[in-house]
């Protein structure tokens, strides 16, 4: 398995693990009280925002050609990365 390969097998099992977490998420929501209700749907929608950017920079490293892969791989870190830090607050105020 080359370099990309790896990479980007790795980057479709932290999507599957964010989207698992998302659903987690909604299923809280769904036990909190309206007020609370309201909150969690507004950082859920934040999540989905923030997920669906990282799968459409997977998508285009996915398609990427060996030249380009490189440049679009340091994009792909940075969504990620900003995806990371909504998955952590999101965690702190879902606890």
């Amino acid at each position: 398995m080359s370099e990309r390969d790896a990479y980007i097998e790795k980057m479709k099992a932290q999507l599957d693990a964010w989207n698992a977490k998302i659903d987690q998420f909604e299923a809280q929501a769904k036990k909190a009280g309206a007020d609370a209700q309201l909150q969690y749907e507004k950082q859920l929608e934040e999540l989905r925002e923030s997920r669906d950017d990282a799968a459409k920079h997977l998508k285009e490293l996915q398609d990427a050609s060996n030249e380009a892969w490189a440049s679009l791989q340091r994009g792909a870190e940075n969504a990620w990365d900003e995806m990371a830090r909504a998955f952590k607050n999101a965690a702190e105020r879902f606890k």
